[in-house]
């Protein structure tokens, strides 16, 4: 700039040095998707970044052990479009979500979408959810009662408490205790059709050698075999608790508790695939222990079963880890069978869909929590999310065996967990600037100068995709 005859000469290319050419939201368009992936347990996490013309990324995930294909299949569906419109282009690409993983590719653009408009219009998501109904987001701790992942080896209830109590001395006011199936598992504790249990066992064993032997990788395609091998629904295992089985269950969460104490809330999961009569067994087995809820006793879409169970039990019951969309839930509350709705923010719809979740739950009387076993991109999501939802209670924290885990994030919104809490920084979208792609070399399998997979074979795959005619 200078002066000429006392008027300030303006050089509007100097000008625009100044100005931040990525905030012209209405003509924000998406140009590319790419995804990479990072092993973190129990099967990996896929990571989303979706490009756009003024040169911000937005970054969402899939499910963890979701196939990147779930995403692939959208590109074509999403490009050209603007990123801000994030409920339309939602509303057009949830046809191609389902339960448990099937909703990974939606759940990760979703994700992507609302990081992309909040840098874009330069204020966190929680923001343009309606903003803040608290300060900070509670997070529950929770451990296996075996001695690492898929080892078999089950650990003494007094050696789960103390670790407990030691992420309650870190400031986590609420815990959970998972794979209490081996402790059912062992001799004398259940019954059940010895050929399928035999087989069952075998391949037990062979995920527990490649977990002593092998690389973190390996340990997880393993442990997904057994996830897919044991795919029969709970009514027909036949299977069922023996008194002795009762028995240990009760004294061994009585030995926690004796560590733990009896003020901190503490949920249970994974008790295997039993029917309805035994879960009912267990349940009023447990009640005296006051839990915070009873995860995932039945599969989710067993109404009736779950009805049942709710009134047979004054123990807190909690699913949907694997449902999709607000509206699955409807008739599990309608039919008074839930006190927690328990999603997924990878596989519940997002963001948005989630907190609709939330509002439909409070309409029951519900509360909800969030499920969260992935990387540092859908907890920061979820903690948007819990931000700015009223009957939210805590958010999962399950990454205490990956000390990097929150590094993989650049940005402003680190340390992610502090005191047993996430505080959500005013950074715009999710306060992810980027990743740390030296770390995604070192824990993945993406080893290149670029740890970002492409596309673009699927630029121009086409479909009819409308559902009625």
């Amino acid at each position: 700039m200078g002066n000429k005859d006392g008027q300030t000469e303006v050089n509007y290319g100097e000008c625009l040095d100044y100005v931040r050419r990525s905030s012209n939201p209405s003509k924000l368009r998406i140009t590319d998707v790419k995804f990479t992936k990072v092993d973190l347990p129990p099967w990996g996490c896929s990571l989303v970044r979706i490009d756009t013309n003024q040169g911000i990324s937005g970054y969402g995930e899939m499910r963890d052990g979701a196939s990147p294909t779930y995403l692939k299949y959208l590109k074509s569906r999403i490009m050209g479009e603007n990123p801000c419109e994030v409920d339309r282009i939602f509303r057009k690409i949830k046809q191609f979500g389902g339960p448990a993983r099937q909703a990974a590719g939606v759940c990760a653009v979703e994700l992507a979408l609302w990081d992309l408009t909040g840098k874009a219009y330069g204020v966190p998501v929680y923001q343009l959810l309606g903003g803040r109904f608290r300060e900070k987001v509670r997070l529950y701790a929770d451990t296996h009662i075996e001695e690492g992942r898929a080892t078999g080896i089950l650990m003494e209830p007094e050696k789960v408490g103390r670790i407990l109590k030691g992420y309650m001395d870190q400031g986590f006011t609420v815990v959970k205790i998972l794979s209490v199936e081996l402790l059912m598992a062992q001799e004398g504790n259940t019954c059940g059709p010895l050929d399928w249990v035999d087989e069952l066992r075998a391949v037990e064993e062979k995920v527990r050698q490649v977990t002593r032997t092998g690389t973190r990788a390996e340990s997880s395609a393993a442990n997904a075999l057994l996830y897919d091998f044991n795919r029969i629904p709970h009514p027909f295992t036949n299977m069922h608790v023996t008194e002795q089985g009762l028995d240990q269950l009760d004294e061994y969460i009585g030995r926690v508790r004796s560590v733990i104490g009896t003020k901190v809330p503490l949920a249970i999961d994974h008790f295997g695939h039993f029917p309805l009569p035994d879960m009912i067994k267990i349940a009023r087995r447990l009640e005296k222990y006051h839990l915070a809820w009873l995860e995932d006793m039945l599969p989710w879409y067993l109404i009736d079963q779950y009805r049942e169970l709710k009134h047979a039990t004054t123990a807190p019951i909690a699913t949907g880890e694997d449902m999709y969309l607000a509206e699955s839930f409807e008739p599990l509350l309608q039919a008074g069978a839930l006190d927690v709705v328990h999603p997924d923010l990878l596989t519940s719809g997002g963001i948005l869909e989630t907190k609709k979740l939330g509002d439909l739950a409070a309409r029951y009387g519900a509360s909800m929590a969030l499920h969260m076993c992935e990387s540092p991109v859908s907890a920061l999501a979820g903690a948007h999310m819990a931000t700015a939802s009223e009957n939210f209670f805590a958010q999962e924290h399950d990454a205490f065996d990956s000390e990097w885990w929150q590094d993989l994030i650049i940005g402003p919104v680190k340390p992610i967990v502090k005191d047993g809490f996430t505080v959500i920084t005013d950074a715009p979208g999710l306060g992810i600037e980027g990743l740390n792609e030296d770390l995604i070399r070192e824990h993945g399998p993406m080893k290149g100068k670029d740890v970002w997979v492409s596309t673009d074979e699927w630029n121009q795959e086409t479909s009819l995709d409308r559902i009625w005619s």
